[in-house]
């Protein structure tokens, strides 16, 4: 059963300016994460945005307690601790699904949150 849909769309060219005038790499990103390219890390900002509308987008979430990996065939996929953990515990997901693009300047993710 879904328990949670969540979609974000993020302009590449804008993410990076805001990278570039404050610590928001710091604050999103855990140091694996911080590891690639704008486009990429734009996804992933895409994908953390779209499982906390997933999940209610609750106040109190903190966003390095979500990261973004890829399995060994490139499959993005959610490793959660803390906040976000609780959260999912609390909603009885037992599955995350994920999906990330870029085309056109664009990034984007939806997310599926399954009991």
């Amino acid at each position: 059963m879904i328990v949670g849909l969540g979609i974000d769309v993020t302009q590449v060219s804008r993410f990076t300016q805001a990278a570039a005038r404050d610590r928001l790499l710091e604050r999103i990103f855990t140091a694996a994460e911080r590891d690639s390219s704008m486009q990429r890390m734009a996804g992933r900002f895409a994908a953390k945005e779209a499982l906390a509308k997933a999940l209610g987008a609750p106040a109190g979430l903190v966003w390095t307690d979500v990261e973004v990996c890829k399995d060994e065939t490139g499959k993005p996929y959610f490793a959660c601790t803390g906040t976000v953990a609780l959260r999912i515990a609390e909603l009885g997901i037992g599955r995350l699904h994920l999906s990330i693009t870029h085309d056109a300047g664009i990034a984007a993710a939806v997310v599926v949150c399954e009991a």
